[in-house]
C-alpha cells in the first residue's frame, strides 16, 4: 500500500499515511481541524534492462577490441565495387 503526505493548510503540520488507492483522502487535520492536502515530490526512478546508458546505442569505436569475426576468411579482404570503373580503365569521348 501507497504512503501519502498531507499537509495542514492552517498549522502546516504535515502527516503521513498508509492508505489503498480506493481509500478516501485524509481531508481534517487531527491537531487544529484545518484542511489537509496531499503533497506531491519527486519520486526515484530506476532504469533496468539494456539501452538506458550512453554506451548502449553507441557503436563499436577504436579504443575497444572489435569482436572476433565468424565470417570465412575471403569476406574479410576488402574488394573494390563492380559497378565503379577504376581510373585507368574509363575512356573519355571527345564529341
Amino acid at each position: 500500500m501507497p504512503t501519502y503526505e498531507y499537509e495542514c493548510q492552517t498549522c502546516h503540520q504535515r502527516v503521513e499515511a498508509v492508505q489503498k488507492f480506493s481509500d478516501p483522502a485524509l481531508t481534517t487535520c487531527e491537531a487544529c481541524g484545518g484542511e489537509l492536502r496531499k503533497v506531491f515530490s519527486s519520486v526515484g526512478i530506476v532504469f533496468k534492462g539494456s539501452g538506458f546508458y550512453k554506451n548502449d546505442s553507441r557503436g563499436s569505436s577504436s579504443s575497444t577490441t572489435p569482436p572476433a569475426s565468424t565470417a570465412p576468411a575471403a569476406a574479410t579482404t576488402p574488394a573494390t565495387p563492380a559497378s565503379t570503373p577504376s581510373p585507368s580503365t574509363a575512356t573519355k569521348t571527345a564529341d
